[in-house]
C-alpha cells in the first residue's frame, strides 16, 4: 500500500456475517450445527481482518440449499390434509394444533380408537412441521412401528405434487432402516430414538417428537421423557407430544412444566363389556373356547374376526390346540407375537376373506389396528417382569393386567364396528385392579439405566428429571450390579472399563462378558454367546411335540455347559447358512425345533456387534478358546448367578438364594457341584437357565474385588520358621477357598508377629542358634514346676508380660525365623545377653514360696521314689503322681499312700469333714480349725488317714466317726495320689489313685518276679528233690535296694523252681505247689500204683464222665490224696528237715488215702447224679420253680471244674451231706411245705456266692475270709432246709452277715 492513500473497503463484512446467520432460521435443523461453526470461523477470520469472501460465497449457497430443501419439504403435502371425519380425534383437530404451535409440549389424551396415533403426525404436518427436521413417532414395539407407518402413509394418498403419499412415512427398528433422505415421518421404536442420542445430543434430525402409548411407562420411554425435559431449554425449537389412551394427564402435564392438557372423549363405535368369570374346573384354554363358542353362537352377534389376548407363546400353542379341536371349519387361527418374522405378522393384517381368530401376547394392546377385528377376549393376565433388589432375581409371574391394560386390550375392538369385549373375570376383580400399570422403572434393574446416564455426561440417576423417580434400594441396586461388573469405582464413577461396556449396544452384563472375550482371548465365542442372550431362545419346545424336540436339541448339547451347546449350535446354523439356501435354512430349523426368525436375528446381532468390536479395533481369536478361559470370562458377567450344589440336589446362590437348575438344561441331569447361569427366574419356583459347570479359582479370578478373604487359625510352623494360617475366600456369602494355607506374615502382620513372639519365643518353638531360648525355658520351666507342686497360678510372669519382654527388644518387622536369626546375630556382637531373661522377668510377684511341704520324692522303705506335679482339673494327672515299677507297686503300703505330700494333707482332711453328714458335720465347724487341731497329733505314713482321724475326731471333739465313713474316694482327684505303673524298662503300663485296682490290673500276683533281686544262692530250676537249703525269710532276700522280696519254690511239672516274690501270700501259694510237687516225686512209684489202680474202678471212671473230668478227676484224686498223706493240717515245709520228715510219715498211707478219696468222689457224684435226674423229672410243690434255680446254682458252685483237688478235705467230706440235705428240700416240696420264709433266708447270701465265686481276691486274708463265708452259707441251707441232718459249725443269719462283714474288712484292708 502506498503511503498516503486509504485502505481499501472490505468485501465481506459483520453485517453479511449477521444476515447470513439470520437465515439459519430456515435452514434443516440437522444441518445447522455445522453452518453455525462455518459462520462463526468467518466472523473470528472478518474481526482479523481477513477478506473470507470466497468461503462466505460458498457458505451462502450451503445455506440457501438448505433453506430450499425446507421449501420443498413444505410443498410436498397432500392438499387438502385427509382426516377421517369420523375419528373423534379429526373433531378436535384445530384445538390440538393450536395447543401444539402455541406450546413446546402438548399432552393429548384420549380412548383407544380415538385416531390420536395415526392423525397426530398429519396434524403436525399440516402445522409446517417436518420440514426443518423430522416428525419422529415412537412406538413401544416394532411390529406397531411397522403397522402404524403403512396406515399413516396409506392414509396421506397423493401429495399436491402428485407424489405418493407414502414416500412422507418411514420406519425404522433394529435391524431394518426403511427411511429415505425425503421422509417427513419416521416411525420407530423407543429404543431406535434412545440409541441415536449419543450421536445427536441435541436431536437436531427432529423438530417434533410423537411419544406415543406413554402409558406404558417402559423403562426406554421414563428415560425419554426425563431427556426430552433436559433437552426443551437447549431446544426451544422443538415440539414433543405426549399421547395415550389410558394415560395419567396431570402427572405427565406436571413434568413438563404444567404443559397443556387435550382431552378428545368419545371413540368411533361403542364395545358391549361382558363378564364371563372362568369355573374352577375349567382350564383357560377351555375358558377361550367356551368364549369363542358364544360369540359364534349367539344370535345377532356382529360377524368379524376374533382377537384373543393370552401371557405368552407357550398359551397361544396351548390355546392354538384347544381351539383347532373345537372351532368350525374354514376359520383361521394366527399367532401374533414381537419374536414372529415381518411376513407371518403381515398375515395378521391382511383379511383372508374368512373368519380369523388371532392369538396375540399384549404387543397388540397398544397401537396395533388389526383390519376385521369385531370381538377381544381378555383372560386378563400377562406376564410381567419385576425385579427382586433383595434376592437379585428377575421375576416373571404372570399376573392380572391393570384397569388401563384391560381398557387398552377393550379398544382393540370398535374401530371398524361395534364390538364386544368378553372378559374372563368378574366386574368385582376388574375394579379391585391398579388403575396403571406399574412403570418398568420401579420394577427393573436400573444398572443399564445408570450406566447409559454415566457415559453420556447426564448427571447421576438421583437428579435426573424422571417422570417418578426410582425407588432409591433400585438404585442403589444398581450400582451395585456396576460395581460388581467394575463399570463403576468404589466412588460411583464411571471407570474405563465401564465406559467401554456402555459403548455396546448390550446389557452391561453381557458387555463385560464381551471385554472379558476380548482380554482372554474368547472374543469369538463370547459374541456368539452374548447375541444369543440378547434375543429370545430359539429352541423351541411345543408340548405336543416336547420329547422330539428335545431329542433334537440333543445333538448340541453339552452335559458340563448350555453355553457350549449356543456355541455347537451357532456353529452348525453358519454352515448351513452359509452353504444352503432360505428355504433349506428354513426347513432345517424346522426339522431342529429351532425358530428360523429367531436364528435370524441371533445372526442379525451378532453382525451388529462383530462390526463395532471390530471399529473399536478388537482382534478375534483364531484359536478356539479352552473351557476354563471362555468361562472365566463368562463369569466376569455372571457373577451374581453362582451357586453351590446341596445335598437335595438344589443351589444355593449368592446371599443364600435357593434355585434349581432349568430342567431342560443339559446340565440338568449331572449336576455339577458349582455353576454360574446367565439368568435367574422366578416362575413356579426360581430356576437358573443357561447354566454351566464352573470351577471356585476360575470364579475367584473373575471376582478379585468383590470377594471376602478371611484369615483365620494363626499358628507357628516350627519347620517352616513362619507363621502359617489359613485363608478363606467367600463371595456373596459362598465359600470359594475354605482353607488356603497362607503365610500370615505377609496378609495381616501385626497378627503374624504377636504369634510369633508368643509361640516361638515365649513357647520356645522358634529353632535358633542363641543360647538364650534354652536358658530362658529353663528358668520358665522352674517356675511352672513350682507353680504345680504349690497348686497356684500367681507366680509365672503372665504370657503377655513375658511377649512384652521379648516384644521390647524385637523390633516389629520380624515374625520369621528367618528374620529374627538376621537380627539377632547383628543384635548380640553388641550385647551377648539382650535376650536372656533375669528371674524377676519371669516371676509375677517378687518372692519364692517355701516349697518344702511339696517333695519331689516319696520315701518308702529306705528308696525315694519320684514325684511330679500337675496343676490343671482337666488333666487326668491333676495333682501329684508317684512313679512306681510293678514290683514297687505290690511293696507300696497304703499307709503312705493315703497322706499324698504335707502340703495337702490339710486340705485333703477339710474336704474329708466337709463330706460328713451334717449333724456331725456341725459339732466340727470351723472345719480348717479342726483340721489343723487333728492334724497335729496324727501319725503320717505310720496307720491309714481314715482311722488316725477317726481317732483324734474322737479325742479332739468327741465325735464318734468309723474310719468307713470318711470315704477317700468321692475327693477331689488332686487330694489323692496317682500312682504311675511303668515295667523295668520305663514302659508305662497305666494309672489311677485306687491301689488296689492297680495292683489287681497292673501288679505281679502270683507270677515270680523277673530277674532275681538278691538272696546268694536262692536260683535254680529243673531241681527233682531237696538238694537245697531251707526257704529264707524276706529279710534275708530283700537286696540292697527296693522293697522286700520273698524267696518260694515253684512247680515246673517234671521239677521245681527256686523263684522271688514281690508278696508273702503269692510266695506262699507257689511253695505250696512246688512243695506238693517235691513229695510226688519222692513218691513217683508209689503214684504211679495209684493210677494203676484207680484206673481199674469203674465207679471211678462213670464219676468222671458224670462230672466231664475224664482224665483229670483221676489226677484230683492224686493231688488230693498227697495232700492230706503228706501235709494234712500242717504248714508247709520249709526246710529240708521238715520236708524228710513229712515224707516219711505220708509215703505209706499215700496210696490207701488215694483209694479212701476215690470212694468219697465215687459216692458224691452218685448223689449228685440223682439229685439231677429229679431236677430233670420237673419239681412239684409251691415256688417249685425258684427252689429248682436255686438247687442247680448250689450244684454248680458245689462242682467247679477241678473241685476234688482244690476242696480243702474237711470240706469235700461235707458234700453227701449238703446233698442230701438238697434232696430232702425236695420232698418237702413235694409234700406241699411251703418255703417262702427259708428261700428268702438264703436268697441274698445265694446271690453273694454265685458273684463272687471267681473273683481273684486280693490278699490271702481275702481269700480264706471268703471260703469261710461260703461253707457257712452251705451250712445255713442244711440248718434251714434239713434240721434232722445238723450242721459241722454253728451257723445263723447274724453269723453269717458277720462273715461278710469280716471279708469287707479283708478286701478292704488290702486296699
Amino acid at each position: 500500500m502506498e503511503p498516503g492513500k486509504g485502505a481499501p473497503e472490505r468485501s465481506v463484512s459483520q453485517a453479511d456475517i449477521t444476515a447470513l446467520r439470520a437465515s439459519l432460521g430456515d435452514a434443516r435443523l440437522a444441518d445447522v450445527p455445522a453452518l453455525t461453526r462455518r459462520l462463526d470461523g468467518l466472523a473470528r477470520a472478518v474481526k482479523r481482518g481477513r477478506d473470507p469472501a470466497g468461503a462466505l460465497a460458498a457458505l451462502a449457497a450451503d445455506i440457501d440449499a438448505s433453506v430450499h430443501q425446507v421449501s420443498q419439504a413444505r410443498d410436498r403435502l397432500p392438499d387438502p390434509m385427509p382426516y377421517p371425519t369420523d375419528l373423534p380425534v379429526s373433531q378436535r383437530r384445530e384445538e390440538i394444533q393450536a395447543a401444539i404451535r402455541d406450546h413446546p409440549v402438548v399432552v393429548v389424551c384420549g380412548e383407544t380408537g380415538s385416531g390420536k396415533t395415526t392423525q397426530l403426525p398429519k396434524m403436525c404436518l399440516e402445522l409446517g412441521l417436518g420440514a426443518r427436521g423430522l416428525i419422529g413417532h415412537t412406538q413401544p414395539r416394532r411390529i406397531a412401528a411397522r403397522s402404524v407407518a403403512s396406515r399413516i402413509g396409506a392414509e396421506l394418498g397423493k401429495t399436491a405434487a402428485g407424489a405418493d403419499g407414502s414416500e412422507l412415512v418411514g420406519w425404522k427398528v433394529r435391524f431394518a432402516d426403511h427411511t429415505r433422505p425425503d421422509c417427513r415421518i419416521k416411525l420407530m421404536t423407543d429404543g431406535i430414538l434412545l440409541a441415536e442420542i449419543p450421536h445427536d445430543r441435541s436431536l437436531r434430525q427432529y423438530d417434533t417428537l410423537i411419544i406415543d402409548e406413554a402409558h406404558e411407562r417402559s423403562l426406554n420411554i421414563d428415560f425419554l421423557l426425563g431427556y426430552l425435559k433436559q433437552l426443551l431449554p437447549r431446544r426451544p425449537d422443538l415440539k414433543i407430544v405426549i399421547t395415550s389412551a389410558t394415560i395419567d394427564p396431570d402427572r405427565f402435564s406436571r413434568h413438563f412444566n404444567n404443559a397443556p392438557v387435550v382431552e378428545v372423549s368419545g371413540r368411533t363405535w361403542p364395545v358391549d363389556i361382558r363378564y364371563r368369570p372362568v369355573a374352577e374346573d375349567t382350564s383357560e384354554p377351555g375358558a377361550v373356547v367356551n368364549a369363542v363358542g358364544e360369540l359364534a353362537g349367539e344370535p345377532g352377534t356382529p360377524p368379524g374376526d376374533t382377537l384373543v389376548f393370552l401371557a405368552g407363546e407357550r398359551e397361544i400353542r396351548e390355546t392354538a390346540e384347544a381351539l383347532r379341536k373345537h372351532h368350525p371349519e374354514g376359520t383361521e387361527i394366527l399367532p401374533l407375537y414381537s419374536r414372529l418374522s415381518a411376513a407371518e405378522q403381515d398375515r395378521v393384517f391382511r383379511s383372508a376373506g374368512r373368519r380369523r381368530i388371532v392369538l396375540a401376547t399384549n404387543v397388540a394392546e397398544t397401537s396395533l389396528t388389526v383390519p376385521g377385528i369385531r370381538h377381544v377376549i381378555d383372560p386378563g393376565f400377562a406376564r410381567i417382569s419385576r425385579y427382586s433388589f433383595r434376592s437379585k432375581i428377575q421375576r416373571l409371574q404372570v399376573e392380572p393386567v391393570s384397569q388401563a391394560s384391560a381398557n387398552q386390550r377393550k379398544g382393540r375392538c370398535g374401530r371398524e364396528a361395534a364390538g364386544i369385549c368378553i372378559r374372563l373375570y368378574d366386574e368385582e376383580a376388574f375394579e379391585s385392579r391398579p388403575e396403571f400399570t406399574e412403570p418398568e422403572l420401579l420394577r427393573t434393574n436400573l444398572a443399564s439405566v445408570i450406566l447409559r446416564m454415566e457415559t453420556l455426561g447426564l448427571g447421576h440417576i438421583e437428579d435426573f428429571p424422571f417422570v417418578e423417580p426410582p425407588d432409591p434400594r433400585f438404585v442403589r441396586d444398581g450400582y451395585r450390579l456396576l460395581k460388581e461388573l467394575r463399570a463403576v469405582g468404589a466412588d460411583g464413577r464411571v471407570t474405563a472399563l465401564g465406559r467401554e461396556i456402555g459403548r455396546l449396544p448390550v446389557d452391561p452384563r453381557l458387555g463385560r462378558i464381551l471385554v472379558a472375550g476380548r482380554d482372554s482371548a474368547c472374543l469369538a465365542e463370547a459374541l456368539a454367546i452374548v447375541s444369543f442372550l440378547s434375543v429370545q431362545d430359539p429352541r423351541e419346545r411345543p408340548v405336543e411335540k416336547r420329547q422330539q424336540a428335545d431329542e433334537q436339541h440333543a445333538e448340541f448339547a453339552d452335559e458340563r455347559s448350555d453355553f457350549v451347546a449356543v456355541l455347537n449350535l451357532w456353529t452348525a446354523y453358519r454352515e448351513v447358512r452359509r452353504h444352503q439356501s432360505v428355504s433349506r435354512q428354513r426347513r432345517w430349523c424346522r426339522e431342529r425345533f429351532l425358530s428360523f426368525p429367531r436364528m435370524r436375528e441371533w445372526h442379525d446381532i451378532h453382525q451388529q456387534l462383530l462390526a463395532q468390536v471390530k471399529d473399536a479395533g478388537w482382534r478375534l481369536n483364531q484359536v478356539a478358546a479352552a473351557y476354563p478361559e471362555l468361562h472365566g470370562a463368562l463369569l466376569t458377567g455372571f457373577l451374581g448367578h453362582i451357586g453351590e450344589r446341596t445335598e437335595d440336589r438344589s443351589y444355593e446362590g449368592a446371599r443364600g438364594l435357593k434355585f434349581h437348575i432349568f430342567p431342560g438344561s443339559g446340565v440338568a441331569a449331572r449336576p455339577p457341584r458349582w455353576i454360574t447361569a446367565a439368568s435367574l427366574v422366578q416362575t413356579t419356583r426360581t430356576y437358573a437357565r443357561m447354566t454351566a459347570s464352573v470351577e471356585p479359582g476360575w470364579i475367584e479370578r473373575a471376582a478379585p474385588h468383590l470377594v471376602r478373604r478371611s484369615y483365620s487359625d494363626p499358628h507357628w510352623q516350627e519347620g517352616r520358621g513362619f507363621v502359617g494360617g489359613y485363608e478363606q475366600v467367600s463371595l456373596y456369602g459362598r465359600i470359594l477357598v475354605s482353607k488356603r494355607p497362607v503365610d500370615f506374615g505377609r496378609v495381616v502382620p501385626e497378627k503374624a508377629r504377636a504369634v510369633f513372639v508368643e509361640e516361638g519365643l515365649v513357647n520356645g518353638r522358634i529353632r535358633t542358634r542363641g543360647k538364650f531360648l534354652a536358658k530362658n525355658q529353663a528358668l520358665i520351666a522352674g517356675v511352672r514346676s513350682l507353680e504345680a507342686r504349690l497348686r497356684r497360678r500367681d507366680l509365672l510372669a503372665s504370657p503377655e508380660a513375658l511377649a512384652d519382654f521379648y516384644a521390647a527388644r524385637v523390633p516389629e518387622s520380624v515374625c520369621s525365623t528367618h528374620a529374627f536369626e538376621r537380627w539377632r546375630k547383628k543384635a548380640e556382637k553388641g550385647e551377648p545377653a539382650t535376650l536372656e531373661m533375669a528371674l524377676e522377668d519371669v516371676l509375677a510377684t517378687g518372692e519364692v514360696p517355701n516349697s518344702d511341704d511339696w517333695p519331689e520324692t516319696l520315701r518308702v522303705d529306705g528308696e525315694d521314689l519320684p514325684l511330679s506335679y500337675v496343676f490343671d482339673p482337666a488333666d487326668a494327672a491333676d495333682g501329684v503322681t508317684v512313679t512306681v515299677t510293678r514290683h514297687w507297686l505290690a511293696a507300696l503300703p497304703p499307709e503312705i499312700v493315703d497322706w499324698v505330700v504335707p502340703g495337702l494333707v490339710q486340705e485333703k482332711i477339710v474336704e474329708m469333714l466337709r463330706r460328713l453328714p451334717k449333724t456331725v458335720r456341725r459339732r466340727l465347724v470351723p472345719l480348717p480349725d479342726t483340721a489343723r487341731r487333728v492334724l497335729a497329733d496324727l501319725r503320717p505314713g505310720e496307720e491309714r488317714l481314715a482311722v488316725g482321724l477317726s481317732r483324734e475326731l474322737k479325742r479332739h471333739a468327741g465325735v464318734d466317726v468309723a474310719p468307713a465313713a470318711l470315704d477317700m474316694s468321692a475327693l477331689p482327684p488332686y487330694l489323692n495320689l496317682r500312682i504311675e505303673v511303668r515295667e523295668d524298662n520305663g514302659q508305662r503300663l497305666g494309672s489311677g489313685r485306687d491301689l488296689a485296682a492297680l495292683r489287681s490290673r497292673y501288679g505281679l500276683g502270683d507270677r515270680p518276679l523277673p530277674a532275681a533281686r538278691a538272696s546268694a544262692g536262692w536260683t535254680g530250676s529243673g531241681l527233682r528233690d531237696w538238694s537245697f537249703g531251707p526257704i529264707p525269710g524276706p529279710e534275708d532276700g530283700a537286696g540292697t535296694t527296693g522293697p522286700a522280696v520273698y524267696p518260694g519254690i515253684r512247680d515246673e511239672g517234671d521239677g521245681v523252681a527256686l523263684e522271688l516274690y514281690a508278696s508273702e501270700g503269692a510266695a506262699r501259694a507257689a511253695t505250696r505247689e512246688g512243695v506238693l510237687r517235691l513229695f510226688k516225686l519222692a513218691v513217683a512209684d508209689k503214684l504211679k500204683y495209684a493210677r494203676k489202680e484207680l484206673a481199674r474202678n469203674r465207679s471211678l471212671g462213670l464219676a468222671a464222665a458224670d462230672l466231664s473230668a475224664s482224665g483229670g478227676l483221676l489226677e484230683d484224686v492224686i493231688d488230693a490224696a498227697c495232700v492230706r498223706a503228706f501235709l494234712g493240717r500242717q504248714n508247709v515245709p520249709r526246710s529240708p528237715e521238715a520236708f524228710a520228715g513229712a515224707l516219711e510219715a505220708g509215703r505209706s498211707r499215700v496210696v490207701a488215702t488215694a483209694q479212701e478219696i476215690a470212694a468219697l468222689v465215687d459216692r458224691i457224684t452218685g448223689l449228685r447224679r440223682d439229685l439231677n435226674l429229679r431236677l430233670d423229672d420237673g419239681v412239684k410243690g409251691p415256688g417249685a420253680t425258684e427252689a429248682s434255680a436255686d438247687i442247680r446254682g448250689q450244684l454248680d458252685g458245689l462242682f467247679q471244674p477241678g473241685f476234688v483237688g482244690t476242696t480243702p478235705t474237711e470240706w469235700l467230706e461235707q458234700y453227701p451231706r449238703y446233698l442230701e440235705a438238697a434232696k430232702i428240700r425236695l420232698d418237702r416240696l413235694a409234700s406241699g411245705r411251703s418255703e417262702g420264709r427259708e428261700r428268702a433266708a438264703i436268697g441274698e447270701h445265694a446271690a453273694r456266692l454265685r458273684e463272687h465265686q471267681r473273683r481273684e481276691w486280693p490278699t490271702p486274708a481275702a481269700r480264706a475270709a471268703f471260703e469261710e463265708y461260703r461253707w457257712l452259707t452251705e451250712e445255713f441251707r442244711v440248718s434251714l432246709f434239713a434240721q434232722t441232718l445238723g450242721t459241722r459249725v454253728k451257723v445263723s443269719a447274724v453269723r453269717l452277715e458277720r462273715a461278710w462283714e469280716a471279708l469287707a474288712a479283708a478286701v478292704n484292708a488290702a486296699a
